[in-house]
């Protein structure tokens, strides 16, 4: 039998959404398969009576208070007792620790009926109060949504991931591995799935256990961290904790190293594969043309949610901004609407890699069936899409399938802020179904926007968001700073039109990021084309790669133009600040 796992941590809301496709396909070619979700059972069982009371050192305060109030937290936040939200809301209930000294005024956030809401942001505070506890007293690289984040990301070397893994287990991961053992009977091979940094380090944890207590199981890795840092992996290292690495979409090369295993294929055939051998990372790619290479996105079998545990999700809110809870509250049905980006040509993004350069679309009918056949396995009416950019062409013919049908769901997804979203459009979308977007507006100056061939222009972005604004549509946008060549007077001119954007009332929420220059996209295969220039060696990590060091002349500095960012849109997000003029936010930075 197969495992698929998911390991710790991911989102805690909602099944991350791989296990559940690789299954579906596996199943179809006749192979036994289970799938678990590591994360959200740990979470289950260390935010228990049980555990904290085993591990929270004596004396610590406001122990006791903790061990006899999360069991009925838990319990709250899988919607199983909604009689305690009142309770919770009233903040007499729980001890607050020191994620409580910075928080926000209730009354103005949720008023005095959003009862539910104001629960919910309490809990959360509270669940990562204890987050904190754990990571001082039991285990420093726990957290509530990630685990040793910190150790694994732009990690160009293994040293001090293998530095971590030659400590003993915390009593954390001691748990983490008794859960995982209890799945493990009638195994052949144990597949993970690492979408994160932060699910890396567990799952070469986990890997370490199987090879020890349970030598004659194979691990298999894959998942969007490794397609996106090993294209060009070196480090032998990583085959003491795992036999095999696939690289993109992981249903065709899992299938063919069952087919291996079976004895039915040479180990030649392997297909975007990396093994040790003689000591050295070995690639297997073979792409004959007797065997394929991709799935047909329209084939595909429906993604089967059986064997997750679905009651135990938690629903958090670590932010009062309606949109951006759709992130962490509620179990949404994640769902690929397209493969790839229909656009695909952004200077800033890893158009290089499959996950974005190949598009392939299938039939609306065959996106409306999935939905389908996947609200009756959960029960669950709500989705969200997680394409690159959801295409407007087949999102018109969802929608239209989706009335036609007369079927009752809600969904949000990412898309692109282009013509094709008018006001006809938005409308349609909203009476399918469609309760929130959000999209890319990056650097909000049209010089910008042209230079990273974005493809739309602010005042675009502007009528699209306003039509959804109209049609009942929340809006999030992304936003960047540091691109090569911003000027700072381009950085509060694209503030200022995020201000009027707020003010109009056309988005609801957004969020600035610090440009990246990456291996895998046009601005970091050509810098020179973009104003910039590499600073070393590129692609020549044993280990990741994927962040490059990069030069570029900026008037100002970069750190201070950041938090003048997220201080102002914090503000903006939360109704204030709307009636200040972007400039007088940057009159103590250095021009």
């Amino acid at each position: 039998m197969i495992l698929l796992v998911t390991p710790p941590l991911t989102q805690l809301n909602t099944p991350y959404p791989a296990t559940t496709q690789l299954k579906a396909f596996l199943d179809s070619r006749g192979y036994a398969t289970a799938q678990v979700d590591l994360g959200i059972e740990l979470i289950n069982n260390v935010y228990s009576s049980r555990f904290l009371a085993s591990v929270l050192p004596n004396g610590f305060p406001n122990a006791k208070e903790y061990v006899a109030t999360v069991d009925a937290v838990m319990s709250w936040l899988r919607g199983e007792d909604p009689t305690i939200a009142a309770r919770i809301a009233s903040r007499t209930m729980l001890p607050e620790g020191g994620r409580f000294s910075d928080i926000t005024d209730l009354e103005w956030c949720f008023g005095t009926s959003g009862t539910d809401d104001r629960a919910r942001y309490i809990a959360t505070l509270y669940m990562e109060d204890i987050a904190d506890m754990l990571r001082q007293h039991v285990d420093p690289h726990f957290d509530l949504i990630r685990y040793a984040e910190h150790v694994c990301t732009y990690a160009e070397s293994f040293d001090e991931i293998e530095s971590a893994l030659r400590q003993p287990p915390s009593p954390i991961e001691d748990l983490m591995l008794r859960l995982l053992e209890k799945h493990i009977t009638d195994v052949d091979v144990v597949a993970f799935t690492v979408p994160f940094p932060g699910c890396l380090l567990p799952a070469l944890r986990c890997g370490e256990y199987i090879k020890r207590q349970h030598p004659g199981i194979t691990v298999c890795m894959g998942g969007g961290f490794p397609n996106t840092e090993w294209r060009s992996l070196r480090e032998a290292r990583l085959f003491d904790y795992v036999d095999y690495v696939t690289l993109d979409d992981g249903e065709l090369p899992l299938y063919r190293l069952m087919q291996y295993f079976d004895g039915e294929l040479s180990e030649e055939r392997l297909l975007r594969t990396y093994k040790r051998m003689n000591g050295e990372v070995v690639w297997i790619d073979d792409t004959s043309s007797d065997m394929p290479t991709q799935t047909d996105n329209d084939t595909l079998p429906v993604p089967d949610f059986s064997g997750l545990p679905l009651d135990r999700y938690l629903s958090l809110a670590d932010m009062s901004n309606p949109m951006q809870r759709l992130w962490s509250c509620g179990r949404w049905n994640k769902l690929m609407m397209a493969h790839g980006c229909y656009w695909a040509k952004c200077a800033f993004c890893d158009t290089s890699l499959d996950y974005i350069r190949r598009y392939d679309a299938p039939q609306a009918a065959t996106v409306v069936d999935r939905m389908e056949r996947i609200k009756e396995q959960t029960g669950g009416s709500g989705f969200h899409f997680v394409d690159e950019a959801i295409p407007p062409q087949l999102l018109r013919k969802v929608c239209e399938e989706i009335l036609r049908r007369g079927l009752q769901v809600s969904f949000w997804g990412n898309i692109r802020f282009e013509k094709a979203y008018d006001a006809e459009l938005c409308k349609l979308m909203s009476d399918a179904g469609c309760i929130a977007v959000s999209g890319g507006l990056e650097v909000a100056s049209d010089r910008l926007l042209k230079l990273m061939n974005k493809g739309v222009t602010v005042r675009q972005v502007v009528e699209s968001a306003r039509n959804m604004r109209d049609a009942g549509i929340m809006v999030h946008t992304y936003l960047m700073y540091g691109f090569p060549t911003e000027t700072l007077q381009e950085t509060i001119g694209a503030l200022e039109n995020v201000r009027r954007m707020f003010d109009e009332g056309i988005v609801q929420s957004a969020f600035w990021h610090r440009y990246a220059m990456t291996v895998h996209s046009a601005s970091g295969c050509n810098p020179q084309n973009y104003g910039a220039g590499h600073l070393g060696r590129v692609g020549e990590n044993p280990f990741c790669n994927n962040e490059i060091p990069f030069e570029a002349r900026f008037d100002y500095n970069l750190d201070a133009v950041g938090k003048v960012l997220y201080t102002a849109t914090y503000n903006y997000m939360n109704g204030t600040a709307l009636d200040i003029p972007a400039e007088k936010w940057f009159k103590k930075i250095k021009r």
